[in-house]
């Protein structure tokens, strides 16, 4: 027996918008979760500070690029399970045998966790900057934007691992496969171009090296640079790019 196939709708605002509101009527009832989106980058920022205590430029360093790559791993995580349990649930069976299409869907959630990702980057900028004093040339403003469209990428991410993911075991096991290579060769821990060639290549196409060399083009300058625009572009590219991915491989489990 065949999988019937949804038929291809365009994108409509009101369905879009209906399933954004769904999904954070929904969220708003798990603190759990919520704590995790809000609280996690901003503690996980903290305990870095202190970490260096004793030396301020190595958090000015790392802090920025960190500030970027925290928000990417939380919502990577919270979106693939979330939406993951939607599916296992039928859910996505029921919504998908109504008239909504699929990038409805795929916009609805990536709206609603977007509309998290805002509040998570604004809540980490504002401390990393006004509290916990990082030191940047640049605007706050544009570190903000950096961890914003982070934030969206790891929402897309998440979104397009959880159509692979039978469980929400498998859902996590998905970060040491997704994450964690991206976080080794971001250029976090050494600068890219002092990697070994092969792996310098595969940085150059992975979207958290982009991140990081955005944050730190704040980092060091006070107005945006050709780099940094074009660093922007790139993780905003991504996270259309895998937004698409997720909903072409969205489809209906049942006959």
């Amino acid at each position: 027996m065949t999988t019937p196939v949804s038929p291809v709708r365009p994108l409509s605002l009101s369905r879009t918008t209906a399933t954004a509101t769904r999904v954070l009527r929904q969220l708003s009832h798990d603190l759990r979760t919520l704590a995790l989106l809000m609280l996690i980058p901003c503690v996980m920022l903290f305990l870095l500070r202190y970490v260096f205590d004793g030396s301020p430029r190595t958090f000015d360093t790392i802090g920025a690029s960190l500030l970027g790559i925290f928000p990417l791993i939380t919502m990577f995580l919270v979106t693939s399970i979330a939406t993951l349990r939607e599916r296992t649930s039928g859910t996505l069976e029921r919504l998908l045998a109504m008239p909504l299409g699929k990038g409805d869907l795929i916009a609805g959630y990536a709206l609603a966790f977007g509309a998290l990702a805002i509040v998570q980057s604004a809540l980490a900028t504002g401390l990393a900057v006004w509290l916990l004093g990082l030191d940047v040339t640049g605007s706050p403003w544009l570190l903000l934007l950096v961890a914003l469209l982070d934030a969206l990428l790891g929402t897309a991410l998440g979104l397009f691992v959880s159509a692979f993911a039978a469980s929400e075991f498998q859902a996590v096991q998905f970060m040491p496969a997704v994450i964690f290579p991206q976080l080794l060769l971001c250029g976090l821990f050494t600068p890219r171009d002092t990697m070994h060639p092969a792996l310098e290549a595969v940085s150059d196409v992975l979207p958290m090296s982009y991140a990081v060399d955005g944050m730190n083009e704040v980092l060091r300058h006070t107005d945006p640079t050709p780099a940094f625009v074009r660093d922007v572009l790139i993780v905003a590219a991504c996270a259309l790019l895998v937004l698409a991915l997720g909903a072409a491989t969205l489809k209906r489990r049942t006959a």
